[in-house]
């Protein structure tokens, strides 16, 4: 069941990018990117009552402010990189987000960082360089934009695990949704085109897909281990080709998929030992 729910939130989440690269430049990438959270503020309405009477400390808001700030800056450089670079690429180079995450805990939460962990970032860099191929083709601001937004991507989820322990997870869902809103507001103004009925139906459709891919893949972790429904995120890669090619006529470049498969490897690898180093952790903890 939980590799079901982590096929449909890959579906959800190449739906997501299909629909921003449809929606093409004609919005700014931030003022996109903040109709987009804004619409699906909707879906958190639900959830309003217990924001509204929620008790947080001063360090847990400034976190959430700050995660904001982050992440929303990651959201505009994901869409400007959109309209920028194919649809693969920006799904393949994706896959650096969990080695990004990788490296920010070894260096920020103190965790160990153990030789076969580093050699796979090392391999999902090789990875990431096959795609960019520097030297050989221009590396566009599309692909800067991505790499950048992988790393404001990996702080994100950085700081959301530090205040997991403080926090429920339902409420730094909803809490990052209201900051990345506030954050990117000023710099939607500042580009603000009077956007299309269209546009915000699509925008819209794209908040909605957001959310769903989001709660499928909740689903999908408490259903099975990550090191089962990992492997399928690699799918995405493949429709997000599919998609590229058959939609908006962006040829399959090998380079891509090749790389996009030595980045995932190492996500993969990474994942797996982390399972196995929790799985021996708990046969070492003596019975009560």
């Amino acid at each position: 069941m939980g590799m079901l729910w982590m096929f449909l939130t890959g579906l959800c989440f190449v739906a997501v990018t299909a629909l921003v690269k449809y929606l093409g430049d004609d919005l700014p990438a931030a003022q996109q990117a903040f109709l987009r959270y804004l619409l699906g503020l909707v879906f958190l309405v639900p959830m309003w009552p217990a924001l509204r009477d929620s008790r947080f400390s001063r360090m847990v808001l400034g976190v959430f402010a700050l995660r904001g700030a982050i992440h929303a800056l990651g959201v505009a450089l994901w869409f400007y990189a959109m309209t920028q670079i194919p649809i693969a690429e920006v799904t393949a180079m994706n896959y650096l987000t969990p080695v990004y995450v990788t490296l920010g805990a070894a260096l920020f939460l103190g965790e160990r960082l153990a030789l076969r962990r580093l050699l796979a970032v090392l391999v999902a860099f090789l990875g990431a360089l096959v795609i960019l191929r520097p030297g050989l083709r221009e590396v566009s601001s599309g692909h800067l934009a991505m790499l950048g937004t992988a790393i404001f991507f990996a702080a994100s989820y950085l700081m959301a695990k530090r205040l997991s322990g403080q926090v429920s997870a339902s409420m730094v869902v909803a809490m990052l949704s209201v900051a990345v809103t506030v954050a990117l507001s000023p710099l939607a103004y500042a580009v603000w085109v009077p956007p299309t009925a269209a546009q915000l139906l699509g925008l819209l459709a794209v908040a909605a897909f957001a959310t769903a891919g989001h709660y499928s893949m909740t689903r999908a972790f408490a259903a099975a281990p990550v090191t089962v429904t990992q492997p399928v995120t690699f799918l995405q890669l493949v429709w997000a080709v599919a998609i590229g090619a058959m939609f908006f006529a962006e040829p399959v470049d090998l380079f891509v998929v090749l790389g996009g498969m030595v980045i995932m490897a190492s996500v993969l690898f990474i994942t797996w030992r982390e399972a196995m180093l929790r799985k021996q952790a708990k046969r070492a903890v003596p019975a009560p």
